[in-house]
């Protein structure tokens, strides 16, 4: 089992001055990275493969696709823009060695209808997610991780086991379910038998807890979510995901409206100690 951090945690951006956090979280401990390349323009992609290397850290790359791209909209031009804006993200993610390419990827990120997934929508998410997991697969061997969201985040998928059918009508190997457990403990109905619905269809997992503190301090049932990723033999990287207030952009972004720990370095280092110690109780 590989742990990994989220650089947004420690940084607002990620360009070619922002290469020094991938140091930074390998002397914590960590084993892999997970970094969002808000400006693809200027995403140093080949720069982070090499630092990366050098350093014995495995990338991951998420995004949360705006608006504009939205996979799901009932106009064919937004659609076709999401997905060639996706196919672009698959080139970063393989420039930089990723193994996975997850998060708010088949939809748009705070797009809501109002009313429920509609049979037009999920079609058109089914397509225009083929469409860039076939891309995906021509090219390497990059997992594409659906992310459930919460429903104040998105109308659309919600729970593993609507994921899990998605990914079963997509028909592409290289699909995954990306599980996290802030959106989880929100919407499933039990932890352990989410995950075990998604057996061998999980390809990555967020380790959040609910309040985005340091894991162990809240809700989450973490002895039961680890007794299930082991019933399933999830074996992948578990990230945990927070962020920074002090970060104006992403607080707002993401709702975090208060100090979640005593600096963002003790977040991290306090979650991997928890997650570890029960990954060992556990495993």
């Amino acid at each position: 089992m590989k742990f990994g951090i989220h650089s947004l945690l420690f940084n607002e951006t990620f360009v070619e001055k922002d290469l020094p956090v991938l140091e930074k979280c390998r002397n914590m401990g960590f084993d892999a990275v997970e970094i969002i390349p808000f400006d693809p323009d200027n995403f140093p992609a080949a720069k982070t493969r090499k630092m990366a290397e050098e350093l014995g850290l495995t990338i991951q790359m998420g995004y949360g696709i705006p608006e504009e791209y939205n996979t799901i909209s009932p106009d064919p031009v937004v659609r076709k823009r999401g997905v060639e804006f996706a196919r672009k993200l698959v080139d970063l993610a393989n420039e930089t060695g990723a193994e996975v390419f997850g998060g708010a990827i088949y939809c748009g990120w705070g797009y809501r209808t109002g009313k429920m997934r509609t049979e037009d929508e999920w079609k058109w998410g089914m397509e225009s997610t083929r469409a860039i997991a076939e891309y995906a697969a021509s090219q390497s061997d990059l997992i594409i991780g659906i992310e459930p969201l919460n429903r104040f985040e998105s109308h659309f998928i919600n729970v593993a086991s609507d994921a899990v059918s998605f990914i079963k009508e997509i028909g592409m190997d290289n699909v995954k379910v990306h599980l996290d457990t802030f959106h989880m403990v929100r919407e499933e109905n039990s932890i352990g038998g989410a995950v075990r619905d998604t057996g061998s269809y999980l390809g990555y997992v967020h380790a959040c807890e609910n309040q985005r503190g340091i894991p162990g301090t809240g809700l989450v049932p973490w002895v039961e979510f680890f007794t299930a990723l082991k019933e399933v033999g999830y074996d992948g990287c578990i990230t945990i995901e927070s962020f920074d207030p002090n970060m104006e952009n992403i607080a707002k972004l993401c709702c975090i409206w208060r100090k979640l720990a005593e600096s963002p370095e003790v977040l991290a280092t306090e979650g991997l100690k928890y997650l570890q110690s029960v990954y060992n109780e556990v495993f």
